[in-house]
């Protein structure tokens, strides 16, 4: 798509984020309020960019303890093991649960980082105003909020294997500091997929589409 496309911003209309009604304002600039829904409208999101940077900065902070401290704590009568995320996927893979190891190592090592790696490409690519294939970013933006709403599934898979150890005498499971940093990862990776504005995606290298710089 070239840089010169004829965009929402140039045709003076502003999309409702909460209902998706697309509006002509009387001042686009001010657009004031949805008739439809009443939501505030507004053109671009203030300070997106930034606000997105520190979030992915703060989950890539997150993401190192919670791959290295444990994250299941089992006690036995004579034994006390530690488990994190990357013991416990080759754990799973030498007692022949090869399926259930790749499943962790995607859902928990593979997935946040490749979350990360998506955000920091689209803000990169916003801020270097590129124009390359916008169809293509706008794809991988709507992946990463679909896979968000699965990033938890290791904290619910912990949590209900804890609640089943503890039924059992002379054993049990609980979950280690690593849970925490991992939750942290996730929430935060889904805050900044939302705190992204996706519009920038489509604004041109031109001086007047430039709202929301770097």
């Amino acid at each position: 798509m070239s840089t010169g496309a004829m965009t929402g911003i140039k045709l003076g209309l502003v999309s409702c984020e909460d209902c998706g009604l697309l509006t002509r304002p009387a001042d686009v600039h001010e657009p004031g309020y949805c008739p439809r829904c009443g939501e505030e409208l507004v053109l671009r999101r203030h300070n997106a960019i930034q606000r997105t940077w520190a979030l992915i900065i703060a989950a890539a902070v997150c993401y190192i303890p919670a791959n290295l401290m444990p994250v299941m704590i089992t006690n036995t009568v004579t034994s006390v093991e530690v488990d994190t995320i990357i013991s416990g996927t080759v754990l799973l893979y030498m007692t022949g649960s090869w399926h259930l190891a790749l499943i962790v190592l995607i859902a928990s090592v593979m997935i946040p980082l490749a979350k990360l790696a998506a955000l920091a490409y689209l803000l990169v690519a916003v801020q270097r105003r590129s124009s390359g294939d916008r169809y293509d970013r706008a794809r991988l933006y709507r992946l990463v909020k679909f896979v968000g709403r699965w990033s938890m599934l290791d904290v619910f898979v912990i949590t209900f294997t804890v609640a089943l150890i503890q039924l059992k005498p002379l054993m049990s499971i609980k979950p280690g500091a690593g849970v925490l940093f991992f939750a942290a990862v996730v929430v935060l990776t889904m805050i900044a997929a939302e705190t992204f504005d996706p519009r920038l995606i489509w604004d041109s290298n031109s001086k007047e589409d430039k709202n929301d710089g770097p």
